[in-house]
């Protein structure tokens, strides 16, 4: 076909400027062939030649952005229904008071006035026994004489009932004086003593009285 020798013809000479200009560029010497080849050109049918497919570089792939993660949508928990509020009850209308009943009133008592009480007598005064009168001529105690001996001396005090007839009914020993001896000695001699019995107003009376006996060893007797 005219096309394809046409073509390989102009490669050839494509070829051979290519390869002198690369010579005196480059300062290289041309080495003489020492055999001279024949140039063989053999024609190819051009349907016995594959076409020459270009290599077609794909073009870089574009980095694929990942999507962002959705957040999740919360899910609220579905409204609850509210039962309506039980409307309250009117109040009944209080009752109405019932009327007052008024009591009869008592009469009114007048309170006599009392006559004013008589005064009461005061009781009589009651004067005490008496055992110091001159004309009673009580004895003294006897004064022990082993008391005196071993130099015993004090004071008794006795509690004496006198009778209304002025005789000593019981004596007790209030006091004594430390000495056994001389209490027994006190008590014996006023139990037969007499008394100016006690008074109350104009009659004589039963009473208690204090007789106080003393001994000392001053005194004679």
């Amino acid at each position: 076909m005219p096309s394809l020798h046409s073509a390989l013809a102009a490669a050839l000479v494509v070829t051979a400027h290519a390869s002198a200009l690369y010579v005196l560029a480059h300062d290289v010497e041309p080495v003489a062939p020492s055999v001279s080849v024949p140039l063989v050109v053999s024609l190819v049918d051009a349907a016995e030649l594959e076409p020459v497919q270009p290599k077609v570089t794909p073009p870089p792939s574009k980095p694929v952005a990942k999507p962002k993660p959705q957040p999740k949508p919360k899910h609220s928990p579905p409204p609850v229904a509210r039962a309506p509020e039980p409307t309250p009850a009117p109040e009944p209308p209080p009752p109405e008071p019932e009327p007052a009943v008024q009591e009869p009133t008592p009469p009114t008592t007048v309170a006599k006035a009392m006559p004013p009480a008589e005064p009461t007598a005061a009781p009589p005064q009651v004067i005490p026994p008496r055992f110091d009168a001159a004309y009673l001529n009580n004895p003294v105690p006897k004064y022990p004489s082993l008391s005196r001996r071993l130099g015993e001396e004090g004071v008794v005090m006795l509690r004496v009932y006198v009778a209304p007839d002025g005789t000593a009914r019981e004596v007790q020993v209030r006091t004594s004086s430390g000495s056994p001896r001389l209490d027994r000695s006190a008590a014996e001699a006023v139990e037969r003593w007499k008394f100016v019995p006690a008074r109350e107003g104009d009659r004589p009376v039963g009473a208690w009285v204090l007789v106080p006996v003393r001994f000392s060893l001053s005194d004679r007797g």
